[in-house]
């Protein structure tokens, strides 16, 4: 009879887990064992209180976690049933998931699961090459496999129209000093396992520019190395708003993130126009979509890079509430 999982099912599936993107690299999750159970929760501690006052980016964090949490155990053969938001009184839980019937992964999942370590956000220019309509294909259904949808903007007008809500979004929220100290405390000079390492950072924004990016450091591009003139954006969007959608968007970011490394392909993101509400819901009509926008993505063929720190799996899992 299956008694839940252990401790060491627990462990292994949160080294996947906690490799999941988050907001400047907060990571903003929790993990524990209960009544043979793993549940993900949201740290509060860790909340991006002028970026995120509302809580969307730490659930949408958390639903990234919980999709490498599913792989994780789906590749070691103990696939498991998820229940989320499961406790009315604890909306800081963002899901619990137990044992399900035990079954070899797929070979889907274990290539999702191959791509967990080598996937990172890639912040600096790509190459003009575009990509191929097949691949393009394969994104939208890592989106629509997970409840949600990714709208590509094609054409230039289209790109050219997005640029400008994104920009006009990066300008109200400079505006604000908190929100740009807040923004200076999560980068990264020397040793660190969370914020963003000002190498990874990507080079400073310059006026010719067609995205804004965030300033995560001071390091100027090389000569010739502007980012791509028409880069292909790709807005991902769930039926709704609620606390459940942010989760799933979440869970269909990674997948989409995953699909992507596995293809060959870097991406960044660029939130910028989902914290502004009126820029989201300017990005929503243009768009035509039912359903919210969760985050915007670029996407293409970018050069090795390296991933962000990440904290130690101890400093993420609660005490076992099982063994108090």
């Amino acid at each position: 009879m299956d008694t839940g999982f252990t401790v060491e099912h627990l462990r292994a599936a949160v080294r996947d887990a906690v490799r999941a993107p988050s907001l400047h690299n907060t990571q903003p999750w929790r993990f524990r064992l209960h009544d043979g159970g793993i549940e993900v929760a949201v740290d509060p501690l860790r909340r991006l209180a002028v970026t995120d006052p509302s809580g969307w980016g730490a659930r949408l964090s958390c639903g990234a976690a919980l999709f490498n949490l599913r792989l994780s155990l789906a590749v070691a053969g103990r696939p498991a049933r998820v229940r989320l938001r499961p406790y009315p009184n604890d909306p800081e839980v963002v899901a619990r998931l137990v044992p399900d019937r035990p079954r070899p992964p797929t070979p889907a999942q274990r290539t999702l699961h191959a791509a967990v370590p080598r996937r990172f956000s890639n912040r600096t220019p790509f190459r003009p090459d575009p990509v191929p309509a097949d691949l393009r294909w394969r994104l939208g259904e890592a989106a629509r496999a997970e409840q949600c949808w990714l709208e590509l903007v094609i054409g230039v007008s289209a790109v050219n129209a997005f640029a400008e809500i994104a920009h006009t979004a990066h300008r109200v929220l400079h505006r604000e000093a908190a929100y740009r100290a807040e923004l200076a405390d999560w980068v990264r000079t020397g040793p660190a396992d969370d914020g963003v390492p000002a190498d990874a950072g990507g080079p400073v924004s310059q006026p010719q520019d067609l995205l804004p990016a965030r300033d995560f450091g001071d390091r100027d591009r090389a000569p010739g190395r502007d980012f791509e003139a028409e880069p292909l954006v790709a807005v991902l969007g769930a039926p709704g708003n609620t606390g459940v959608d942010q989760i799933l968007a979440g869970q269909a970011l990674q997948r989409v993130l995953l699909t992507a490394t596995d293809a060959g392909l870097s991406a960044s993101l660029l939130s910028q126009p989902i914290e502004v509400p009126g820029a989201r819901e300017v990005l929503r009509r243009s768009l035509g979509r039912f359903g919210t926008p969760q985050m915007v993505l670029r996407v293409g063929y970018g050069r090795p890079g390296w991933a962000t720190p990440r904290r130690d799996v101890d400093e993420v899992v609660d005490l076992l509430v099982d063994q108090v």
